[in-house]
């Protein structure tokens, strides 16, 4: 596990990451307020809303609170989504920079959806509204794909199976560090907006089943993702690849778990999503839950959606 040490330095780094964007954005907040105040006559709108335009407006705006997020493909996924479902069936407004595909160690480092962060609290800001929470998925994308079999010893080896000291180093050196600093990046931001740390829910992975299944439509996404580094180290049957995952996703929800009991971490909270969706090979019945080697199905959405709904509603 990484050291204290390790993760203050690396909530410093996210910190200052985000001091040096939220200066650009504080740059360009200001450039178009005065292009605002130069142009005020050109750009005056007069708005006539109709009463029954108007009284939709009203029902449209009803909200049961703002959320911002930032994130991987579980809140950026077609047709269904956690986001998406939150909106559309728990009510939620979200503003969301997540981006399918994203490693953390991207959204950590290259600043791109600390950028997107940014111009998103702007907007909720704009509404008058401060958001109930943020949201962030990540992690998924450091271990999975062509970064996959390294984690795994041959099958024909004597030390068959995961890579203790390998995976070790991933989940609880480079993961958690990537971790601690785009969170401290997202409280940052919060903290600048809205002069205060906000709510920030992280969660882990359910088991998923590596059999081979990749995305179907032709998305950029298409997959496997855990089946081709299993046919490189050799293992051929599905039971013992999922067993693996299993060991697998419960260290690295271990990793996310523990990141609120670092110090200027208090305020994020841990989703644990395990058990939610079947891995039960038995008449195939995980392929219900699961569209593919990574992401649930809509079935599976709704239902791991439903524990980010609980634990907002939880919180004070």
């Amino acid at each position: 596990m990484a050291s204290q040490d390790t993760i203050a330095a690396a909530i410093e780094s996210g910190r200052k990451k985000a001091e040096e964007i939220l200066a650009s954005r504080s740059a360009a907040l200001e450039r178009r307020a005065a292009s605002l105040a130069a142009n005020t006559k050109t750009l005056a709108l007069r708005v006539h809303i109709a009463a029954p335009a108007a009284a939709e407006s009203v029902a449209t705006l009803q909200t049961a609170g703002f959320l911002a997020a930032a994130g991987d493909s579980w809140f950026d996924y077609p047709f269904h989504d956690v986001l998406k479902i939150l909106e559309d069936d728990y009510g939620y407004n979200v503003e969301s920079t997540a981006h399918k595909g994203d490693p953390i160690e991207k959204m950590a480092y290259h600043g791109g959806q600390i950028d997107g962060f940014a111009r998103k609290l702007e907007k909720i800001k704009a509404h008058g509204a401060i958001p109930k929470a943020v949201l962030l998925s990540g992690g998924g994308d450091d271990v999975a794909g062509n970064e996959f079999g390294m984690l795994l010893n041959n099958a024909f080896s004597p030390i068959a199976g995961l890579d203790k000291e390998v995976v070790d180093g991933v989940l609880n050196e480079r993961i958690i560090a990537a971790y601690a600093s785009m969170l401290a990046s997202i409280t940052a931001s919060c903290e600048k907006y809205f002069s205060k740390k906000l709510p920030i829910l992280v969660h882990g992975y359910d088991y998923p089943v590596p059999d081979g299944r990749g995305f179907l439509g032709g998305w950029p996404f298409p997959g496997p993702w855990l089946d081709p580094g299993f046919r490189e180290k050799n293992f051929g049957d599905l039971a013992p690849r999922v067993r693996m995952m299993k060991d697998l996703m419960d260290q690295f929800n271990e990793m996310v778990a523990s990141l609120s009991g670092h110090p200027g971490l208090d305020h994020v909270h841990y989703v644990d999503l395990r058990k939610t969706l079947s891995n039960n090979l038995v008449n195939d019945d995980y392929k219900a839950w699961w569209a593919n080697e990574l992401h649930p199905s809509d079935q599976g959405f709704h239902a791991v959606t439903k524990k980010f709904a609980a634990a907002l509603e939880a919180l004070p």
